[in-house]
């Protein structure tokens, strides 16, 4: 049997569910997207449920599983990834967190009785910040608290890691992000010994970057400029590195992840995937999808198998901004129509999300994503369209992104037989 090629392209957070804006349309379906249809009409579509019926995905549980790694068994947090992601140096004991420089307001306090208090924040995300958090991270960067040290990174725009080292920390450790404004940080609370010791002191970090952020000068200049300041750090995602098998060893197949976010960057490195450096491809709405596209060809010349992850979608989802997620799902027709012009004629090509961001939600929800599969192995379907209610009743039918791998291996005449 041949051995063919094969690349799985995402549109993070493409999904979504009908919007009374859209004349109860949801934004791919509004979408002139003719190469995605193409596609559909070309392959075996269906639904798919990124991790299970009904269960809420995030982008690093949902990754996971559609690369096949099974998350209620290997999911530590989202930290790990996120830090590993953006070339954080991460050690054994190393308890990681994913950070957001977020805009507070007021005069903050805490206290171990009353938690944070005095301050709310305004917007988690300080307006999207992408200038200037090199330097409000390295202001942070280093910090002692007892016998441990902090380490933090800026990562693509309002996104930072931290990493937590030292004797004695655990991971179970509650989110000091409250996941919405007009409220105060949460308070960390750690589970076990261990993890209680970590809490504290990730409480004193929280504080502590604010006294320092408040009066830094790219805060001062953003609040001259009219701009909200960012000028706090929300650690969430606690999680201390896990074990992964490899990619190669699991598939017997040399993987690449071509990706613009550090969370998606970090599971690909911890699967020892070879992860490119995309100039372009920023995570942020102007994100450069062909170069994303050329990125993917090019792995495609001397490895097996790639992911590739569009984020655009997702921020206008996340933003209830119905046109900016339709724009996305423009790009994201652009970046497939470059790939099928480019890549080997024999590539199959799974087009689907990592889960639903619906505009009305403006969070992640348990809802169904659109897949489609091309490929010289696919059986098509009486599909046409690529749309979240089109691809009911494809041959694919429902899946789970868990089932992603073994269905792809096995168009792609790589997986080893099970049984005589």
């Amino acid at each position: 049997m041949k051995r063919t090629k094969a690349a799985i392209i995402i549109g993070d957070g493409l999904a979504d569910r009908p919007v009374p804006a859209l004349d109860g349309r949801t934004p791919l379906e509004v979408a002139d997207t003719p190469t995605l249809d193409r596609i559909a009409a070309d392959g075996e579509c269906g639904q798919m449920d990124p991790i299970g019926p009904g269960i809420r995905a995030g982008s690093d549980t949902s990754h996971l599983s559609i690369l096949g790694y099974d998350p209620f068994k290997v999911y530590t947090g989202r930290g790990p990834f996120e830090a590993l992601g953006i070339g954080m140096d991460v050690r054994g004991g190393d308890i990681c967190f994913r950070c957001n420089f977020a805009s507070l307001e007021g005069d903050l306090q805490f206290s171990p009785e009353s938690g944070f208090t005095n301050a709310e924040v305004v917007d988690r995300r300080a307006q999207r910040i992408s200038e200037g958090t090199h330097d409000l991270a390295a202001a942070v960067n280093q910090m002692s608290l007892e016998d441990i040290t902090c380490y933090v990174k800026e990562s693509v725009e309002h996104r930072a890691a931290l990493v937590m080292r030292g004797p004695n920390l655990g991971p179970r450790v509650s989110d000091v992000d409250p996941h919405d404004a007009d409220l105060p940080p949460h308070a960390a609370v750690g589970e076990d010994e261990a993890s209680r010791k970590t809490a504290r002191l990730l409480n004193q970090f929280v504080l502590r970057s604010w006294q320092i952020l408040k009066g830094h000068s790219v805060n001062q200049q953003r609040l001259t400029d009219g701009k909200l300041p960012a000028n706090i750090l929300m650690p969430r995602g606690a999680g201390i590195a896990p074990h992964l098998e490899p990619f190669a060893e699991r598939y017997g197949i040399k993987g690449a992840a071509v990706v613009e976010t550090g969370l998606i960057a970090g599971i690909g490195r911890y699967l020892q995937m070879t992860v490119p450096d995309v100039p372009g491809a920023t995570g942020g709405a102007d994100s450069d999808e062909i170069a994303l596209a050329k990125a993917l060809v090019e792995m495609l010349q001397d490895h097996d198998f790639v992911l590739c992850n569009f984020k655009a979608p997702d921020l206008g989802g996340h933003d209830s901004a119905p046109e900016a997620k339709i724009k996305a799902a423009l790009k994201l027709d652009n970046l497939v129509s470059y790939v099928l012009a480019h890549a080997p004629g024999d590539l199959h090509l799974a087009i689907t999300a990592d889960h639903c961001t619906p505009i009305d939600f403006g969070d992640h929800t348990g809802d169904t994503v659109p897949i489609a599969i091309r490929g010289p192995a696919v059986r098509p379907d009486s599909v046409r369209s690529f749309g979240e209610r089109a691809v009911v009743g494809g041959g694919l039918v429902r899946i789970r992104g868990f089932d992603l791998m073994p269905i792809l291996t096995n168009l792609m005449g790589v997986q080893e037989k099970f049984g005589a």
